[in-house]
């Protein structure tokens, strides 16, 4: 075994540590701690086949967006964990069932991929490597997206622009309890209108009169 090999086990056996860990840690924020370590795992085994794009974009994404946002959704709402676990065997056989039917599903698209097939065309990456010639992976791939794809790349950004306009339209909802300051007022507002000047007589701090002496006793 090659070190290659021996990264790939290692980088697989982390990965699928970290996913069983994402489903049975009790801790919310635990498991999705270890969903960004499985991310980052599955990254590096995408690194190992030369899928440098892939590999950066699911760091920068899904990492760097995705995981802190849902952390920080995690740990600023107030879960209440034995109110979540009230009903979990009332709805294990459900999730039990759904479970065995994704990882058939799952086994028969991987058992069909790995059986022999005829020989096919060799694509221009494996073509290039065996050339000996440099293959930029990025490039290639920014080429196919602007040529080939570009419709559908046009399509996923305008459907990005329109959810991030709903949450903006969302957040900037009126509130009661919030407080709107309209700029266009701040603009127009002249110096008279927020300070206003007014006179009034000096004071003359008057002298204390002494204190009267005290009676004396007398005898």
């Amino acid at each position: 075994m090659d070190i290659r090999g021996a990264f790939f086990y290692l980088f697989s056996a982390v990965l699928l540590f970290s996913a069983f860990r994402v489903i049975t840690a009790r801790n919310p924020v635990h498991a999705a701690l270890f969903l960004v370590l499985a991310f980052f795992q599955a990254a590096a085994v995408w690194l190992l086949l030369k899928a440098e794009f892939l590999a950066i974009s699911l760091v920068l994404v899904y990492v760097g967006a995705v995981m802190v946002l849902f952390l920080f959704v995690v740990m600023m709402l107030d879960i209440d964990m034995a109110k979540l676990r009230a009903n979990f065997w009332q709805h294990f056989p459900l999730a039990a069932m759904v479970g065995v039917i994704i990882a058939l599903e799952m086994a028969a698209v991987l058992m069909g991929g790995f059986r022999p097939e005829e020989p096919r065309a060799m694509p221009a990456v494996a073509q290039a490597a065996a050339q000996g010639i440099q293959y930029s992976n990025t490039k290639e791939l920014g080429k196919l997206l602007y040529t080939s794809y570009l419709f559908p790349l046009e399509i996923a950004a305008v459907i990005l622009l329109v959810a991030i306009i709903a949450a903006i339209a969302l957040t900037l909802r009126e509130r009661k309890d919030s407080k709107h300051i309209d700029a266009s007022l701040q603009v127009r507002v002249k110096k008279r209108d927020r300070v206003q000047v007014v006179k009034m007589p000096p004071t003359v701090a008057r002298p204390e009169a002494p204190p009267a002496p005290a009676a004396e006793n007398k005898a």
